[in-house]
């Protein structure tokens, strides 16, 4: 590891001014969000020229791939806790160590998640209630993308190791060339341009693992090369049991809390398709134009995590819960902002996507009853959330995650959807409800100051 790099860029975190570094550490991540959001867009953009059932089929797809993804990233969240703190404590060759573990487990995970992916992607569209129009289009693309996964988890683990030692540049770069090739073979590969096969909705799936296979090889490069700070090498990257051992404790509650979120929409993709392909249409745009205005915010409060680890690292614990006040208040500012806007330019948005008058007014009720809670999801539960994984305390996370979902989200839609008001306003209702209650929950438990505590002295204690 390159420790002059990397002790200057923790110099500014642990020390430096919040809302300086918060930004400057925050703008690269915003800038990938916007090209993440950018490259779904795109999808929905082209593949609304199919038609609805074609545009709802990613849409449908990912609370699938999200659910088993998800079962690695909780992982990946553990490498990111360790790493970021052995920094803060200026740990730098474990930090190294805990990195290569990290990389290793993901390879292997990954590899077990595309097989398993694959197999029950049918079984799942069936429980999901996915109606028969829209179905072998999300199975098409389903399978397409589990078998690209290894490349996704991979760059993924890249990124949470860049964003640990407070390297925010790297991956945006990156995702600059996998979202530009993206962009560029989604119509090719969709509509059968230039002498290719017209391979529809397949196409776009596979336009996605090309892109994200492209930056996996050169994420790997950089680590293996030690140009990026971290070096791996044979040795790190050696399967280690032990350290295995502490990342399955650290990052087991995450995993199940994510998994258990991702198949909660899974379960909501049911309730919703229960009202047609209408109303999943109108949710899966809207969704998608917000997050584009709204992943401001979630870049802050991804680079407020790095100060988080890094602070608790060096036991810097009032300046981490500093960092995470200021943060709140800017997200919950451009969440509100962002929503704005789309409730003035709903109409003349949703029209270049799809041109559909039933859809537009479905999208109305979409944003009146449920993007109104966005500010305060945004703003606070995220924020909170996010403080509790970036410092290791992923217990807490997970059982706020599920209880936001599975004891709010759920039960509230299907209750206010299918039997108060029967209708999809109840549905949305539902899920607006949800938003504000787990915010109140999580700000409360925030508050009482129990994540404020370093994970690698115990580690270090009974290795």
């Amino acid at each position: 590891m390159k420790d002059e790099k990397i002790q200057k860029m923790r110099e500014e975190i642990v020390s430096g001014g919040i809302e300086r570094t918060l930004l400057r550490l925050a703008g690269p991540l915003i800038v990938n969000n916007l090209i993440q959001v950018v490259y779904n867009i795109t999808d929905t953009f082209w593949l609304g020229k199919l038609g609805r059932e074609a545009l709802s089929a990613p849409g449908t797809a990912w609370p699938l791939i999200g659910t088993l993804m998800s079962l690695g990233m909780g992982f990946t969240t553990a490498g990111f806790a360790f790493v970021g703190q052995y920094i803060g404590a200026e740990e730098y060759k474990k930090a190294n160590k805990a990195a290569g573990a990290l990389y290793s487990l993901m390879l292997i995970f990954a590899s077990i998640v595309a097989i398993v992916g694959y197999w029950i992607s049918p079984y799942a569209l069936n429980f999901m209630k996915v109606t028969p129009t829209v179905y072998p289009y999300a199975l098409g693309y389903l399978r397409v993308i589990f078998a690209g996964i290894p490349f996704a988890f991979t760059f993924f683990s890249f990124s949470f190791l860049m964003r640990a030692v407070g390297d925010t540049k790297t991956p945006v770069k990156i995702s600059f060339l996998t979202v530009g090739l993206n962009m560029v073979l989604d119509p090719i590969l969709i509509f059968g341009l230039f002498g290719f096969p017209k391979l529809e909705v397949t196409g776009a799936a596979l336009a996605t693992i090309f892109s994200n296979s492209i930056g996996s090889v050169i994420g790997a490069y950089l680590l293996l090369t030690g140009k990026v700070g971290l070096h791996l090498t044979r040795d790190t990257l050696r399967p280690d049991f032990d350290f295995y051992q502490k990342i399955f404790k650290v990052g087991l509650p995450s995993s199940i809390g994510s998994s258990a979120n991702s198949f909660g929409f899974v379960v909501l993709t049911r309730i919703i398709f229960g009202f047609g392909d209408v109303t999943y249409a109108a949710y899966t745009i809207t969704t998608r134009l917000v997050n584009f205005l709204a992943n401001v915010a979630r870049g802050i409060s991804m680079a407020m995590g790095t100060m988080i680890a890094q602070n608790i690292g060096a036991e810097k614990y009032e300046r981490a819960k500093k960092i995470a006040e200021r943060t709140m208040l800017i997200n919950f500012t451009i969440a509100s902002v962002a929503v704005l806007l789309l409730a003035i330019f709903r109409v003349p948005v949703f029209k270049l996507f799809l041109d559909d008058p039933a859809v537009i007014e479905e999208s109305r009720i979409v944003l009146k009853y449920f993007l109104i809670s966005v500010p305060v999801f945004d703003g606070v539960f995220m924020v909170v959330t996010n403080v509790f994984r970036s410092a290791g305390h992923t217990k807490k996370s997970m059982v706020i995650d599920m209880f936001r979902l599975w004891g709010l989200r759920i039960p509230l839609s299907y209750i206010f959807g299918y039997i108060v008001m029967k209708s999809s306003t109840g549905v949305f209702l539902g899920m607006g409800l949800s938003n504000f209650i787990a915010a109140g929950v999580g700000l409360a438990w925030f508050l009482k100051g129990s994540w404020m505590k370093r994970i690698i002295e115990k580690s270090e204690e009974t290795a």
